[in-house]
């Protein structure tokens, strides 16, 4: 919370602003029954018109003043209130994009998004609250206690009667609804999670036919959520009208007893109705802080899951001592005496994992489901950090770099071919905004996407839908390789990349990568063995280790892993020939 809390500091100004106009309007508010009672025992009961006038002249302007006070404490109030959520959410945002894959794994996707939207709009509603009603409820239920005190003692007894039927309705409320407040946060997340899942795995849900299931299943997690909200609502709605009846009450028993004070001659009855107005004003305030405390703890509960967001220590830092690759450098790749374990587990992904991939030729990485390929890569542009040895780009660790300079050198292309909502082109500029038309269709070209592309009707500026949903797996991977080669980066890493392309598709796709690669170093993971037959180092992994390292025809005679993958997937008169000839099979 101390977290959220910092981000006001910067609006002080504006927060004594709205100090100094509820100062002015609790005054103005608190002189309107005294003019009252003056207009009333002097003026209309001694039938004195000009004395009427003249106050109530000055009740207008006392009520204007109030006015223009009310409208500045407002105001400033939504300012600090909307000003704060605004830098809170562009914080949150910016902090989330910095996490590894290690601190994205403690959060949610779901709840990410609920922390930074409906959790910092909780926050900015009770700002406004806070500041409006948390200093106008104080001041006015105290100086009206005051003024209530000064105008009749005898009729004090109303207002502490009314004192304690409000603090009891306060504390039941606020012990009944406080509770349920981060069970509300938690069920909200939860319904947010069925909903995405549901909405990604659209396809899987039909071709499975188990949209009831699904159905059931956001519909348990929605009625739990609408009966939290619906007891939460009920102990609200439930305020307002017990409030009204203590209000309406006290008004009658001020009546009844300043009656027979008036009877008496030891009350004036414009002294009455003043003292009624300022019990209504008691009332009111208490009726403020009851609304505080129960919007607070809300508050609360979402500042602290914004604070968790925000006060997450990130696992991959800058250094302070940042270094530079020496211009010149070779960009070689190299893993040296690598191995990586996930947090909060001692079993090793990666053991003692050594080679070297160097600029100009094809280094591919092959081996079973979960040896380890996708995380080895990962470590290459900092996604994840060695937890022994070293992984060094031109001769520098890795971690010796900004990671802004390290992934400036590096060309990624992911497992999954990710889109973004836009045009074609402004896909393939994500990585060079600077990119001229010609580099835009030469990448497109090496990438064979520039077939389909010239089919759209709009060319480059064909609309891409979010996720890329209007265009098939194998145009989006290549789109993704076309997006790689617009970076022109030194290091192409290619993460299984041309695993929904057709034979004929990747070979012409790795034959024009192969005439343009020239001095860059060319890092493949892959599963088809025609994708890497002529690659210049083949590393085979093993659950985490290096079982073989070198070209297919070594392989096929030292690897026995490798020759099996092969064996999967070719006879052995088709290895044999892919052997001699050095290059793919159909």
């Amino acid at each position: 919370m101390k977290t959220v809390f910092s981000y006001y500091k910067k609006y002080i100004p504006f927060m004594f602003i709205v100090l100094v106009a509820l100062f002015g309007q609790v005054w103005c508010e608190l002189s309107l029954p005294n003019y009252m009672s003056d207009i009333i025992d002097n003026g209309i009961v001694a039938g004195d018109m000009n004395h009427i006038k003249s106050v109530g002249t000055i009740m207008i302007l006392v009520a204007a003043m109030a006015a223009v006070c009310s409208i500045t404490g407002s105001l400033f109030a939504t300012l600090t209130a909307a000003k704060s959520a605004q830098r809170i959410r562009g914080d949150i945002f910016r902090k989330v994009t910095s996490f590894s894959s290690a601190e994205l794994e403690k959060f949610s996707t779901a709840s990410l998004i609920t922390r930074s939207t409906n959790d910092v709009q909780m926050v900015q509603q009770a700002t406004t609250m806070a500041l409006r009603m948390m200093l106008f409820a104080p001041l006015m239920g105290i100086g009206a206690v005051i003024m209530a005190l000064r105008t009749s003692v005898s009729l004090s007894w109303t207002i502490a009667l009314a004192l304690i039927c409000v603090l009891g309705l306060m504390l039941f409320s606020f012990a009944a609804v406080f509770p349920k407040f981060k069970v509300m946060q938690e069920k909200l997340d939860r319904v947010n999670l069925i909903m995405k899942e549901r909405l990604s795995g659209t396809l899987v849900v039909r071709a499975f036919r188990t949209e009831a299931k699904e159905e059931g299943r956001f519909d348990d997690a929605n009625i739990d959520l609408t009966k939290l909200y619906i007891f939460v609502n009920k102990c609200l709605a439930f305020l307002l009208p017990t409030m009204t009846f203590i209000m309406s009450g006290v008004g009658l028993l001020i009546i009844w007893a300043g009656a027979h004070l008036i009877e008496a001659d030891k009350l004036m009855i414009g002294d009455m109705l003043a003292y009624l107005q300022y019990a209504m004003h008691v009332i009111m305030s208490f009726m403020f802080v009851t609304m505080i405390f129960i919007m607070l703890p809300r508050a609360a509960v979402s500042m602290k899951r914004i604070g968790q967001v925000l006060d997450t220590k990130l696992s991959i830092m800058d250094p302070s001592d940042a270094k530079a690759i020496e211009p010149g450098s070779e960009y070689t790749v190299e893993f040296r005496n690598v191995s990586f374990s996930y947090p909060d587990s001692e079993e090793k992904v990666l053991d003692n994992i050594s080679f070297t991939a160097r600029p100009g030729q094809t280094t591919a990485i092959i081996g079973g489901t979960g040896s380890g390929k996708s995380t080895l890569i990962n470590l290459i542009p900092r996604f994840y950090d060695a937890t022994e040895g070293q992984v060094l780009l031109g001769g520098t660790d890795v971690r010796d770099l900004e990671q802004t300079e390290l992934r400036s050198h590096i060309g990624l292309v992911p497992q999954k071919g990710i889109l973004f909502s836009g045009t074609i082109e402004s896909n393939l500029r994500y990585g060079n905004e600077n990119a001229s038309e010609e580099e835009l269709v030469k990448a497109a070209e090496i990438a064979q996407a520039m077939e389909f592309i010239s089919e759209k009707q709009n060319g480059l500026e064909e609309e891409i839908a979010q996720g890329g949903t209007n265009v098939s797996g194998g145009q989006q991977q290549r789109l993704c390789i076309a997006r790689a080669l617009v970076k022109n980066p030194d290091v192409l890493v290619f993460d299984d990349s041309f695993s929904a392309l057709d034979f004929s598709t990747d070979k012409a796709l790795r034959k024009a990568l192969k005439e343009e690669i020239g001095g860059r170093t060319y890092i493949i993971v892959a599963q088809r063995i025609n994708t890497i037959i002529d690659a210049e180092q083949i590393v085979v992994l093993d659950n985490g280790r290096v079982v073989g390292l070198g070209t297919h025809e070594e392989l096929l005679k030292s690897c026995e892993i490798y020759k099996e993958i092969a064996l999967s997937q070719l006879n052995e008169e088709e290895l044999s020939k892919a052997a001699a000839s050095g290059k793919e099979v159909h």
